[in-house]
């Protein structure tokens, strides 16, 4: 299990990208469009104004249950544990583990 003040932080992290979002995706395709090396400068300022917070390279992906923030599976939210718990558990239908 996590602790329960690094996966507040985390939430943070996702409110502030979606607040910046349509700012800094609307910021980087002017500085492509523009020619002028002033003018991709103000833009550069601009963008490294925002909080570093809101960077979409800062979220981590965490389990959805335990928010552990390692080896998750895209697919289902969960950490390799728990999903094999819940996979043993028959709580996950069309999942099998391999046996061998």
């Amino acid at each position: 299990m996590a602790k329960k003040s690094l996966i507040q932080r985390e939430k943070k992290r996702q409110k502030l990208e979606q607040k910046y979002h349509l700012i800094r995706r609307f910021s980087k395709k002017e500085k492509i469009k523009v020619s002028s090396w002033d003018e991709k400068w103000e833009i550069s300022d601009k963008l490294q104004s925002l909080p570093r917070n809101s960077a979409p390279t800062r979220l981590r992906r965490r389990c959805f249950l335990t928010g552990s923030p390692r080896a998750n599976y895209r697919d289902f939210g969960l950490s390799r544990h728990i999903l094999r718990e819940m996979v043993l558990a028959c709580l996950l239908p069309g999942a099998t583990i391999s046996s061998w």
